[in-house]
């Protein structure tokens, strides 16, 4: 769903990249790793005929204003603000605009909406195109989901920030566009994103075809507890995970010299914390095992910890785990309220690093560091997990889960539904959380293509 998982515009992608939560942290994979892109100073142009597409789209009339946009990928790219309730069950409540980017290739093409967990500005790009699209020739509708960048309600009101009302954005934004592209339709989203399907397709199973979620984990608590075992027993190999364990052992052991270098670090970069600076040393070392396994680091770009030098252990340190994921007022906020109320998340397993912590436990460590003031005390609710867990038992839709096998929050994925029909998951091996279908063992992949050709060649 860190980093599954943060958004903020290209450039805090950047930023974003070097410490953003394993959640948030797919959303940046999706915005370097797989796509590569760089976004140019300007995406508008102007064109004085209007399209087909752009009379259809001025036809809408939850669409208030469009904007043209260059690609490399499409015949016709827009960026177009889609009115919303706030909430949807309570119309009082005022209205916001929501930034959907549409990408066409047809209008007999079938169509894929791409389930944003985060803000879209990386969608944007002219080179952006999901991997879907490429597949099946097919026209892309990209929701920016609620309270992140441009689609954030004023004024801000964390209560309405719920999955309920992301599903209800999203069928909002089906039904409208269905007028337009009335051929297939598929869902689709990765990490926080890959989630955001799974949940769209439990409240409106009828929506669309098929749902392709990408590295999705469905928690069942504030701090699941599924996370930490697996990263002591099953992430990698026995071998790699004492190299792991060794190094974060090293960092605390040498806290005297490296936490001085980390407290200027902070500083250079103004971050502010809801704790003091060593205790924020604590969770960045134990972060550091779970980002580690998240992103598929090579264990060989660990640092031998017998002789490297501070600089060396402390630049490893920082590239993987470094302070921002814990710093207030971050544009990551939504996602941690959303965690914290009902996505759920993960803890941390201080037990390795006995009497080298300065923190007596890490429980309670998300609301207590990453939420507002406000909704510190912000009850976890759980019945959006029991609800989709039912809907996965009771029912038998088309829906492909890819996960990785070394990805941390694969140990929240739905990796346990078998004997379905049309529900298939697919686990790469030693994967991560930048798996995707094109990164699958050929076979894997032949297999997945066989059965999503199969679904669109139904009529």
């Amino acid at each position: 769903m860190k980093r599954f998982f943060i958004q903020k515009t290209l450039s805090a992608a950047l930023l974003l990249l070097l410490t953003a939560t394993p959640l948030l942290k797919a959303q940046i994979t999706q915005q370097s790793a797989d796509t590569t892109l760089q976004q140019p100073a300007d995406t508008t142009l102007q064109q004085a005929v209007p399209t087909a597409l752009q009379e259809k789209l001025a036809a809408l009339p939850e669409i208030t204003e469009t904007k043209t946009l260059q690609s490399e990928e499409f015949t016709e790219k827009y960026l177009v603000y889609f009115t919303q309730p706030v909430d949807h069950t309570n119309p009082e409540a005022g209205t916001f605009r929501q930034r959907v980017i549409v990408s066409h290739v047809g209008f007999d093409r079938p169509t894929l909406i791409i389930t944003e967990g985060y803000g879209g500005a990386y969608a944007l790009n002219p080179r952006y195109r999901e991997e879907l699209s490429k597949m099946y020739d097919a026209n892309m509708v990209f929701v920016e989901h609620r309270y992140f960048l441009e689609s954030t309600p004023e004024p801000l009101d964390w209560q309405y920030l719920t999955a309920r009302n992301a599903a209800d954005d999203l069928h909002a934004v089906c039904q409208a566009f269905k007028t337009i592209y009335p051929g297939k339709w598929i869902a689709t989203g990765i990490s926080k994103g890959g989630q955001t399907t799974l949940l769209y397709r439990t409240f409106y199973p009828d929506d669309v075809d098929i749902s392709v979620p990408y590295v999705a984990p469905l928690c069942y608590d504030v701090e699941d507890g599924r996370h930490e075992p697996f990263i002591a027993t099953q992430a990698g190999t026995e071998e790699e995970r004492a190299k792991v364990r060794a190094f974060q052992t090293e960092v605390l052991k040498r806290r005297a010299t490296l936490e001085p270098m980390f407290e200027q670090a902070c500083r250079e970069k103004n971050l502010t914390f809801r704790a003091p600076t060593s205790e924020i040393y604590d969770y960045a070392v134990l972060e550091y095992s779970f980002s580690f396994w998240q992103w598929g680091t090579p264990v060989e770009t660990i640092p031998p910890v017998e002789t490297a030098t501070d600089e060396e252990i402390f630049a490893h340190f920082m590239k993987i785990s470094g302070a921002d994921y814990f710093a207030t007022d971050g544009a990551d906020a939504p996602f941690f309220v959303q965690a914290a109320r009902e996505l759920g998340y993960y803890g941390y397993d201080t037990t390795p690093f006995q009497g080298l912590l300065t923190i007596d436990s890490a429980k309670g460590y998300l609301k207590r560091l990453m939420l507002p003031p406000e909704l510190k005390d912000m009850p976890f609710d759980a019945t959006l997990s029991r609800t989709i867990v039912s809907f996965l038992q009771e029912n038998d839709p088309k829906m492909i889960f890819l996960y990785g096998q070394n990805d941390p929050w694969t140990a929240a994925g739905v990796t346990w539904l078998t004997g379905k029909a049309n529900i298939h998951v697919f686990l790469q091996p030693r994967g991560s959380h930048r798996t995707r279908i094109h990164t699958m063992p050929e076979e894997m992949q032949q297999e997945i293509k066989a059965i999503l050709d199969g679904w669109m060649a139904e009529p």
